[in-house]
């Protein structure tokens, strides 16, 4: 029989031997009283697709800025590739930029706006002329190559000043919300295609969006960010799976929240009440900031949560109440539940039958329940 031997996972972060691309050590940065990044520290790995998530304000371009060197570091040290990068000009930086606005030269066209870049550096004609031919194969714009950038569509001025960027090889790419300008279709389908040429080309990128879907679905690694702090650095999954609190849990995604109290019960399980006079829900976790009795939230994202009409036999955790509204988003359905002098819970199921009528309505009474390990428990209530 033939063995095949699993696909190596790309987790640098993991590997103590890695030494990470770019270090922030204990950076901050001041704008006169105003404090935009406060003492943060972080390593991003060579090859890394990496994502600053947050919404507006919370620094995460104040922290592109420093990497490209528009702006200096009020305390700290960003090192690139071992090396303090104060000192380094940004035109003299291995480090481009690709920013929202494109910014292409409309006078030129494609292939020229291409070889801009390069037309500064050391590189003769014929150089030039095989990089631009390289970076127009790669972003699959051979057949634009002589039009200027009125006639061609957003998606492809998008791939333009993606193919600049990297033209000259940088060692980092960062990307200010690069696919903002696009529609949704496009955009969705320009992501893959973003995290397609950077695992051709091998070149490390950092992307800023507020665009939770957009850092969920490009990146290695994804870094919330609140009020110029780090909140959690995790992959996707771990973000979404895993949050390490009731902000993280909030801000990607959809989620429900309770907040009560928590008993332990041993074998990392727990009792929580939520409501007086309502039955204890119980869940399993494995977090070691859970207090063995005190104040708690139980976050649980609505697709692990099931909806039927009758009590499930032998639930541990099922509550009843009556649909208030119904979101139907195609794929899925998203119901929306008052319990009994409770919240408002959102459940959500798939629609995996092409043509079915709706198993509730609005007004229906329903049973919603999950299990134990369906919850993230989390410590306190902020």
């Amino acid at each position: 029989m033939v063995q095949h031997e699993s696909p190596t996972v790309f987790a640098p972060w993991e590997d103590p031997e890695q030494k990470p691309l770019i270090r922030f050590i204990d950076v901050t940065k001041r704008f006169g009283d105003f404090t935009a990044i406060e003492n943060l520290n972080l390593d991003i790995y060579e090859r890394e697709f990496f994502a600053l998530l947050g919404p507006s304000g919370c620094g995460k371009t104040t922290l592109m800025r420093m990497l490209a060197g528009f702006e200096a570091p009020t305390e700290g040290t960003i090192l690139l590739d071992g090396a303090d990068i104060a000192p380094v000009p940004p035109n003299r930086r291995a480090v481009n930029m690709m920013f929202q606005s494109y910014a292409l030269f409309p006078h030129l066209t494609v292939e020229q706006n291409i070889a801009f870049g390069l037309k500064r550096s050391k590189m003769t004609k014929g150089e030039i002329a095989d990089r631009v031919l390289e970076m127009l194969r790669l972003v699959r714009l051979e057949p634009f190559a002589r039009r200027k950038p009125h006639q061609i569509s957003g998606g492809q001025r998008q791939r333009v000043a993606l193919a600049r960027s990297l033209a000259k090889a940088p060692r980092l790419l960062l990307l200010d919300e690069p696919l903002g300008a696009l529609d949704k279709k496009l955009r969705q389908e320009t992501q893959f295609e973003l995290m397609d040429i950077q695992e051709k080309t091998g070149t490390t990128f950092v992307i800023v969006t507020h665009d939770q879907e957009e850092a969920m679905t490009v990146a290695s690694r994804v870094a919330v960010m609140d009020h110029g702090r780090l909140v959690q650095v995790a992959t996707p999954d771990g973000i979404y799976e895993n949050p390490n609190s009731l902000y993280v849990a909030d801000f990607i995604g959809e989620v429900n929240i309770f907040r009560g109290h928590a008993r332990a019960l041993g074998d990392n399980r727990y009792e929580f009440t939520w409501a007086e006079g309502k039955a204890p829900f119980t869940a399993v976790s494995e977090r070691d900031d859970i207090p063995a009795s005190g104040p708690c939230s139980l976050a649980i994202r609505p697709e692990k949560i099931a909806i039927t009409a009758e009590r499930p036999e032998g639930a541990l955790n099922a509550v009843e109440g009556t649909v208030l509204d119904i979101a139907y988003l195609g794929s899925t359905s998203t119901y929306h539940v008052q319990l009994a002098e409770g919240p408002v819970i959102k459940a959500q199921t798939a629609n995996n039958r092409r043509i079915s009528r709706r198993s509730f309505n609005w007004d229906d009474r329903v049973w919603l329940s999950f299990t134990e390990t369906a919850g993230i428990l989390l410590p306190g209530h902020e």
